[in-house]
Formats: C-alpha cells, structure tokens, sequence
C-alpha cells in the first residue's frame, strides 16, 4: 500500500520531535536494547550488538518504504535519539492505525513519552482516511497508562489473552483516540 509523504516537518510536541532514524543514533539503540522488556514487544534483540542495532535501525529506515507505516525516532531539543514512536498502518484502509512508543531508560520520567505520542497522534489526523489509533498497554504497565491518558487516548477495555510475549498470552488493555 502506497503510504502518504513523509512528513516534511518533524511531528513535534513541547521539546520533543519525531524525526527519521540515523545511523548515529546506534549508541541509542544498544541502550534500547539492554531493557528487560522491549526486546519482547519488537524485532530488536536483547543486548545487541553493533551489527544487530544497525539492522534494527535499517528496518525501521524501512517501515515508511514498505508501507507498512511510519517508524521515527524520538529526539529533545539536542536531535539525540531519546526513544521510538511508530504509526503502524497495515490497517489504513479501515482507517484504523496503531500506535507504539519506547523511551530509552536513561531518558524516561520527563514526559518525553506522552509528548512523542501527543505528537504521533497529530501526525496521524494529517493523513487522510485515518479516524481511529489505537494503543494496547500491558495492565501492569502504569508508565504507560499513565501515557496514553496524558496523550488524550481513552480506555475502552481489556483484550483478554490477546497477545504473545516473552511465550505468555498477556491481557492488554485497549486504548484509542478518534478523529
């Protein structure tokens, strides 16, 4: 599916802009890489190395090209890579999207989260079609509750066993925002 332009302005909320992945940002990615529970929701491996994070960050330079949806990096006001927020659009032509995020744990505790997925979400009402993003959080995972509730998402309910992770079905909680 052919996807709408990359945006041409960084998607931006408070101090935080959503920009395209560099190579510079592997030191970013390995620390990515080193918390317990990311490599179990994505494609990045625990602990990776150098050539790992660099194919990580190659298909996330993919996502746009593939149609398979927008994939930015997270960055403050010093262009560092600080986390991940995607907009994954295999479902756009139901106008239906899903949103994703992942802050570095150097970086987390300062709001960058709800401000990358305030700024997602911007983002995501540009691209015509569009009317719903949803957003499954673990139950447990308060952070990021917290999350999508200061981004405006609302909680419809819980997904009973609805996804594998780490070899567990887990409950997930859905959250949404409408156009």
């Amino acid at each position: 599916m052919q996807l709408p332009p990359w945006p041409a302005e960084p998607p931006r909320c408070g101090t935080v802009h959503l920009r395209a992945f560099r190579d510079d940002d592997m030191p970013a990615v390995r620390e990515l890489a080193t918390d317990p529970y990311v490599p179990l929701i994505g494609s990045l491996p625990a602990h990776a190395d150098d050539a790992q994070a660099a194919a990580w960050i190659a298909r996330q330079q993919d996502r746009w090209a593939t149609g398979a949806g927008f994939s930015f990096a997270l960055a403050g006001p010093d262009d560092r890579m600080a986390g991940t927020a995607g907009l994954h659009l295999a479902e756009l032509a139901e106008g239906r999207a899903t949103a994703g995020y992942a802050v570095l744990p150097s970086q987390r505790g300062h709001g960058r989260a709800a401000a990358a997925l305030t700024a997602l979400t911007a983002f995501a009402w540009s691209i015509g079609g569009l009317h719903r993003v949803a957003l499954l959080v673990e139950p447990w995972n308060t952070a990021s509750v917290r999350t999508a509730e200061r981004a405006g998402y609302l909680r419809e309910g819980v997904l009973r066993s609805h996804t594998e992770i780490g070899g567990t079905r887990r409950d997930m909680l859905l959250y949404a925002a409408t156009r």
